[in-house]
C-alpha cells in the first residue's frame, strides 16, 4: 500500500482495525465519505481526512447526512460511506438507509463505539448496535480492536463482505460496526498490504486463467456430483493439467481423482507436487487439512459466500460448478493429465511404505478398502473413522458420506439408516467408535432397519481420539481417560452387552480382538451378498496401538529438509539443552 505524500503531522491511526477498513476502501475504489462530528470516530475521519484519495463532505445531521449520501450514490454512480460517533448519532442514519435498501443504494455506514465490553453498564453515548433491523443493510459487520494477525484477519474478512454486500445481489446499504480505543497515535505512514477479494456472477465476464500455471481442485463434504459435472471437471482438468483432491465425502468419482489426505497428513514431509498457484475449492466442511503452498484461492459456489479455508481467498464464483468449469475449458485443447500422473505415482509409492501396523481403525481399513461390496455406501464416523479410511482409495462405485456439517459424533447410525430406507436393495455400510455408536444406538431398536445395513463398532473403550498421537488433548496421557475422552463408559469394552443388544434387536453379531480373529470375519463383512439379517461386527483395540497407527502413518516419508533440521537440532541439543532445542527449531521453521 502506497505511502502518504502530504506534508504535515498527523498521518494513520496506530488502530490496525481502522487501518485494515482504509486500506480495503481504497483497493475496492470506495472514495467518497460523508463525515458527521464526534470522537469515537476520531480515529477513521482523523486518518483519511489528509489522504488526497478520499473526497470528503461535511455533515452535522447524520439523517441528513444519510440522505446526502443516497443521492450522491445514485448521481455518481459510486459507493458512499457514511461515518458517525457512537451515541444516538447512528440511530438518524435509519430512514436514509431503510431508502437505500429498498431503493439498492450502496451505503456503507460505518458506525464507531468502544466495543461490547461498554455495552449494559450505564456508560454515556455507548449505542447497543449488535442487532438492527432487517432492512436497512444487506451485510452487518464488526471489527473489533485488533490484538494479532488472527484479529486483523477477521477483520478485513468482516469488511470485506460488508464492502461486498454493496454490489451483491442488485446492490444495497452495509454496515460496518467499528471498534475504537480512542488512539491519539497518527502516527503510521503506511496502511497495511491487504488481499483484495472478488465476487463473479455468470452475468459478468470473468478473469482468465493464466497459461502454464499450477491448478488443482480441492473438494469438500458434496453431494454426489451429477454425470455431467463430473464430464465438465474432467473435461478441465485435461485441458489445465489439474488434479482433484478429494476424501470419500467429496461426491466426485471422475478421472482426475486423487485421495491426497495420506500426503497431507506427513509430519516431516511436503511434496514438491504441491506447490500450487490457484486452488479451487469445491463443498462444504472437510476433514482433511491439505498441506499446500498455495498462492490464492477461487471459491466456487452457488451461495456465494466468503469461505475462506486457507486465508488465501481471492475470488468467489457465485454460480453452478458446471457453468464455471465449462467456462474454462476451450472449445479445443490438447489434453494432458501430468500432474495427475505424478500425484498418483508419489500416492503409491507412499502407500507401499507402510510397514505392519498394529492391530487398530486403521489396520482394518487398510484390509477392507479395496475390498468393500461394489455400489454400496459407506458410512464414517469422525473423527478416527473417517480419517483412517481416507488415508486409502476405495473402488470406483463405493459412495462415501459421513456427517461433517456439524462434525459431531451424534447421528451417523441415524443418517446410514435413513440413507438405506431409500435404497434398500443396495448395502451400507457404517465403521464408528464407541462413544459415537453409543450415543445413537438407539436408533438400531428402530423397526424399519433392514437387511441391507452392516455396522462396524470400533470398541476402544473412549474417545480415543483425545489420545491419538499429535493431538493437543494427548499431553494429558492417562489422565485424559478421567473426563476428556470420557473412559470406561458403556460397559468399559464388555464383551456382553453389545452383543446381547444386538441379537435382541434381530442382529447378526461378530466380534474381534485380534488380527487373526478379524481376518476370520472380515470376508462375511464385505460379502456383496445381502443376507437375511443385518449385521453388527465388534472390534475391540487398544488406545496406544490406535496412536501408534496413525504416529506410524504419518511419519512415511521424510524430506531433505527435515532430515536436516533434525541433524542441526540433535547436534545442538546436548550443547545448549532443551531451550537451546526450541530456539533452534523456531529459527528453522
Amino acid at each position: 500500500m502506497e505511502k502518504i505524500s502530504y506534508m504535515g503531522k498527523k498521518y494513520y491511526t496506530s488502530e490496525r482495525n481502522v487501518q485494515i477498513v482504509i486500506a480495503l476502501l481504497k483497493t475496492y475504489g470506495i472514495r467518497k465519505v460523508i463525515a458527521s462530528p464526534g470522537t469515537t470516530n476520531m480515529t477513521f475521519i482523523g486518518s483519511i481526512q489528509n489522504d488526497p484519495f478520499f473526497e470528503i463532505y461535511s455533515s452535522v445531521d447524520e439523517r441528513s447526512a444519510a440522505y446526502i449520501a443516497c443521492g450522491l450514490a445514485v448521481e455518481s454512480g459510486e459507493p458512499v460511506v457514511i461515518s458517525c460517533t457512537g451515541a444516538t448519532a447512528s440511530r438518524n442514519y435509519m430512514p436514509g438507509l431503510t431508502e437505500a435498501y429498498y431503493r439498492k443504494i450502496p451505503i456503507l455506514a460505518i458506525t464507531s463505539h468502544r466495543g461490547d465490553i461498554a455495552i449494559g453498564h450505564l456508560l454515556d453515548q455507548q449505542i447497543d448496535r449488535r442487532s438492527i433491523p432487517n432492512d436497512i443493510a444487506m451485510e452487518s459487520v464488526t471489527v473489533p480492536l485488533v490484538k494479532d494477525n488472527d484479529d486483523a484477519y477477521y477483520c478485513r474478512i468482516q469488511a470485506t463482505k460488508a464492502i461486498l454486500a454493496l454490489t451483491r445481489n442488485g446492490g444495497g446499504p452495509a454496515h460496518i460496526n467499528m471498534h475504537t480505543g480512542y488512539s491519539s497515535d497518527f502516527s503510521v505512514q503506511e496502511l497495511p498490504a491487504v488481499r483484495r477479494i472478488d465476487r463473479f456472477t455468470i452475468f459478468q465476464d470473468l478473469p482468465t486463467i493464466t497459461e502454464g500455471i499450477h491448478i488443482a481442485i480441492f473438494i469438500g463434504s458434496h453431494k454426489p456430483f451429477s454425470s455431467k459435472e463430473i464430464e465438465a471437471i474432467d473435461n478441465f482438468c485435461a485441458a489445465h493439467n489439474a488434479v482433484v483432491f478429494c476424501d470419500h465425502t467429496s461426491g466426485y468419482y471422475g478421472k482426475y481423482g486423487v485421495y491426497f489426505a495420506l500426503m497431507f497428513s506427513q509430519m516431516k514431509y511436503t511434496s514438491h507436487h504441491l506447490n500450487i498457484d490457484v486452488l479451487i475449492h469445491l463443498g462444504e466442511v472437510s476433514s482433511i487439512v491439505p498441506r499446500m503452498n498455495i498462492k490464492e484461492v477461487w471459491r466456487v459456489n452457488e451461495d456465494g459466500e466468503l469461505r475462506d479455508s486457507y486465508r488465501k481467498l481471492s475470488k468467489v464464483f457465485a454460480m453452478p460448478e458446471y457453468i464455471f468449469f465449462c467456462s474454462y475449458t476451450p472449445d479445443k485443447y490438447m489434453p494432458t493429465a501430468e500432474f495427475y500422473n505424478v500425484c498418483k505415482k508419489e500416492y503409491s509409492e507412499t502407500i507401499n511404505m507402510i510397514p505392519e501396523l498394529p492391530f487398530s481403525n486403521i489396520w482394518i481399513a487398510q484390509q477392507i478398502h479395496d475390498k468393500l461390496p461394489q455400489n454400496s455406501y459407506l458410512h464414517l464416523g469422525i473423527n478416527n473413522s473417517l480419517r483412517s479410511y481416507n488415508f486409502f482409495e476405495i473402488s470406483d462405485g463405493i459412495k462415501g458420506s459421513s456427517n461433517v456439517g456439524g462434525y459431531g459424533i451424534d447421528g451417523g447410525i441415524s443418517s446410514l439408516l435413513g440413507a438405506s430406507l431409500a435404497n434398500p436393495s443396495i448395502l451400507h455400510i457404517g465403521v464408528f467408535g464407541d462413544l459415537a455408536f453409543f450415543y445413537d444406538m438407539n436408533s438400531l431398536g428402530n423397526r424399519h432397519v433392514a437387511n441391507n445395513i452392516r455396522i462396524m463398532l470400533i470398541n476402544n473403550g473412549r474417545g480415543t481420539e483425545f489420545r491419538n498421537y499429535g493431538h493437543m488433548c494427548s499431553i494429558f496421557g492417562d489422565e485424559a481417560d478421567r473426563y476428556i475422552s470420557a473412559a470406561g463408559h458403556f460397559g468399559n469394552q464388555s464383551s456382553e452387552l453389545v452383543k446381547h443388544y444386538a441379537k435382541d434387536l434381530g442382529f447378526k453379531y461378530l466380534s474381534a480382538s485380534n488380527k487373526e480373529e478379524f481376518t476370520k470375519i472380515m470376508n462375511e463383512f464385505v460379502s456383496p451378498v445381502i443376507s437375511d439379517k443385518p449385521l453388527l461386527v465388534e472390534i475391540f483395540t487398544k488406545t496406544v496401538e490406535e496412536s501408534e497407527a496413525i504416529r506410524i502413518l504419518r511419519n512415511l516419508r521424510t524430506s531433505k529438509q527435515d532430515e536436516m533440521k533434525d541433524k542441526i537440532v540433535g547436534a545442538i541439543k546436548g550443547t545448549l539443552g532443551t531451550k537451546g532445542k526450541k530456539i533452534v527449531k523456531k529459527f528453522l521453521r
